[in-house]
């Protein structure tokens, strides 16, 4: 009986250590936000003027980008092109893609450092990061260019909670709202809004803002962020986390309304998505997403 009444203490122990453990965990890997949202999807109807990502199923998936090797970084859709646009940032490129994946051609880069994200801004017009540096660099793009160099462009240095690799991951573009969202990947994750880059109108007098929202970031239920792309139409972001293996819809103050997930068996995914990158969505609504090191995918409602 002694014998017993001295073990429960230790038992008693090592049983409050594997709690505080898996609670640490838990939180860690944000369970119990995504536990609670997607029960809460189960008594919620589907917001009609959401994307809803739960219905969209896997129609291409896993193609090798024939001819590139070097791991690609974000994705962008040229709505006036009908193409899509990746960078690479072992042998830094700028890649024309197909709307299947195709390379359609390959752009040297000059000067960017680690380019990891690119966005369409408007005709021609982009705007490419450098994670390393926090820099934003318009560039323009037309039929003929088949290299940029960063020092010909237009450039802004954020200089903001600078953390080697764990810098600028994605980006997105509010036409209407004339802002770019830039997502800082973690340690921490944050998303800025900078309004006033690239300038537009050179009558005016070059000013720029940066606002940040901690309360939406807080509410963000995944690990990482790999890419960002925002919808004209509903007026939400997507945010996509490779570490999480999710992309994640929500409205400007952080308010989730659904997922996709990038795990086998979900969304007519045969196999996991290795390394999600990149996220981009055309005119239709369909999406498409990169993975490293060449991965290319794209899913579309039935």
């Amino acid at each position: 009986m002694s014998r017993v009444s001295r073990s429960t203490p230790l038992f008693l122990g090592v049983l409050l250590v594997a709690l505080l453990a898996a609670g640490f965990a838990a939180q860690h890997y944000r369970l119990f936000d995504r536990t609670w949202f997607n029960l809460s999807l189960l008594w919620q109807p589907a917001n009609p003027n959401a994307i809803n990502l739960g219905d969209y199923r896997a129609v291409l998936q896993g193609r090798v980008i024939e001819g590139l090797e070097d791991n690609v970084s974000a994705l962008t859709y040229d709505p006036v092109r009908k193409s899509l646009f990746t960078v690479t940032n072992k042998n830094p490129e700028l890649v024309e893609l197909s709307l299947d994946g195709r390379i359609v051609r390959r752009i040297k880069l000059t000067g960017f450092g680690d380019a990891e994200a690119i966005e369409f801004i408007d005709e021609n017009t982009y705007v490419i990061t450098d994670e390393y540096t926090q820099r934003l660099i318009k560039v323009k793009i037309d039929e003929a260019t088949r290299e940029l160099n960063a020092a010909d462009a237009e450039q802004l240095t954020l200089g903001i909670s600078p953390s080697g690799n764990k810098g600028f991951e994605g980006l997105a573009y509010d036409s209407a709202g004339k802002r770019l969202f830039v997502a800082k990947e973690r340690d921490p994750m944050l998303i800025y809004e900078v309004r006033g880059f690239p300038h537009d109108n050179p009558q005016q007098p070059y000013a720029t803002h940066v606002i940040t929202n901690p309360r939406r970031d807080a509410r963000l239920f995944v690990r990482d962020l790999s890419s960002l792309q925002f919808d004209e139409r509903s007026g939400h972001l997507l945010a996509l986390s490779d570490e999480s293996k999710l992309l994640l819809e929500l409205d400007i103050s952080g308010r989730p309304f659904s997922t996709l997930s990038l795990k086998k068996g979900r969304n007519g995914l045969q196999e996991s998505v290795p390394q999600a990158e990149g996220v981009a969505m055309d005119d239709e609504g369909t999406l498409y997403l990169v993975s490293e090191p060449n991965l290319f995918y794209v899913f579309k409602k039935p």
